[in-house]
């Protein structure tokens, strides 16, 4: 009998141990995706690695977008407090435009220029990302 309950104490600790490593494991994960995308004002205050990946959110400001002959597109995008340098290879969504709320994905070079990998528009004129929507609205000193 006693070695019955051996057993079994073995295996409940083999399953609790278990159970926290999967639990230490989706943490992790969503720890990384928790925060859709970052603001210009709170990538410049953290200063990412450049091998980091992460989602930059903010307004698209007007005159910033210059497009040459090929794909790549520079604009700078910002939260009304802060600004980032961004540029894209590839074709833009048909919704972007300047004054534009986007998200775009990518990572800082080692001139704290922001290369995005991809690009998303919002298709809602009336949109605004939460953080710079708050920001606009308090008034500026």
């Amino acid at each position: 009998m006693l070695i019955h309950r051996k057993r079994r104490l073995y295996f409940i600790a083999l399953v609790l141990a278990g159970s926290g490593i999967a639990v230490a494991f989706a943490l992790t994960a969503l720890r990384q995706n928790i925060n859709l995308y970052q603001t210009p004002q709170q990538i410049i205050q953290q200063q990412p690695s450049s091998q980091r990946v992460f989602r930059l959110g903010g307004m698209v400001v007007p005159g910033s977008v210059q497009q040459g002959d090929d794909l790549k597109v520079k604009f700078t995008l910002t939260d009304y407090q802060a600004k980032i340098q961004v540029e894209y290879q590839g074709v833009l969504p048909s919704l972007f435009r300047e004054g534009q709320g986007i998200v775009a994905q990518g990572h800082l070079n080692s001139q704290g220029v922001f290369i995005a990998d991809q690009v998303l528009a919002k298709h809602d004129a009336n949109y605004h990302p939460p953080g710079v929507a708050l920001a606009k609205m308090e008034p500026q000193a």
